[in-house]
């Protein structure tokens, strides 16, 4: 284990052993161990995450945390089923680029949020196997939604005489999720990459739109 590695498993265990409990309960308790754990994902990474760390900086005892989880790893999915931002209704300003450049814009907001970046840090560490139970649960939370947005935005525009016949499909609306993944996954990507207008204008309008 390096130097820095040991420091910082020290401070943990300093702070678990120093930090005074704050006498809390139900959702507000919750609420800060949710808030503490995503912290720690986000700065610390997945695998550094100990049950003994959340508990010193929600400031409550470990005994608080066993009692609802019986591992980090089931304290991290209720942390961020909690913690994702839900979709939202489907846009509706007007016109088909206008609705689909704020669907992207949420989107893109969700990925880089507190629970979005504790999201891409745990895909970052964990293998696939491990992985899969979050994986379920952002393609149930963000993925799925958002490409439903996509989809009744794209009807709509089809009303109004703006998409072609026969484009809204499964696989249209899988590319504007499946293209933002891959350059946060892949490539490194951060917002300023994931620019709306250019995924919109360069991606999926040329590809629903009349010839």
């Amino acid at each position: 284990m390096s130097a820095e590695a040991r420091t910082a498993e020290g401070g943990i265990e300093r702070a678990a052993a120093t930090a005074a409990p704050v006498r809390r309960r139900g959702e507000v308790l919750e609420s800060a161990i949710y808030g503490a754990a995503l912290q720690q994902l986000t700065t610390d990474g997945y695998a550094r995450l100990t049950m003994e760390g959340v508990a010193a900086a929600a400031q409550t005892g470990k005994a608080a945390l066993y009692r609802r989880w019986t591992s980090k790893e089931e304290l991290v999915m209720d942390a961020l089923r909690a913690s994702l931002p839900p979709a939202g209704p489907a846009p509706d300003t007007g016109s088909l680029r206008g609705d689909l450049l704020a669907v992207v814009a949420g989107l893109r907001t969700a990925m880089f949020s507190e629970p979005g970046a504790a999201v891409r840090a745990i895909m970052s560490e964990i293998d696939h196997q491990r992985a899969h139970a979050f994986l379920e649960l952002v393609l149930e939370r963000v993925v799925e939604p958002t490409t439903a947005l996509i989809a009744e935005v794209l009807d709509r525009g089809a009303a109004r005489g703006e998409v072609r016949p026969g484009a809204v499909t499964p696989l249209v609306t899988d590319v504007v999720p499946a293209l933002m993944l891959y350059r946060i996954k892949m490539c490194g990507g951060g917002a300023v990459e994931l620019d709306p207008a250019s995924i919109v204008d360069e991606v999926l309008l040329p590809i629903v739109r009349r010839p």
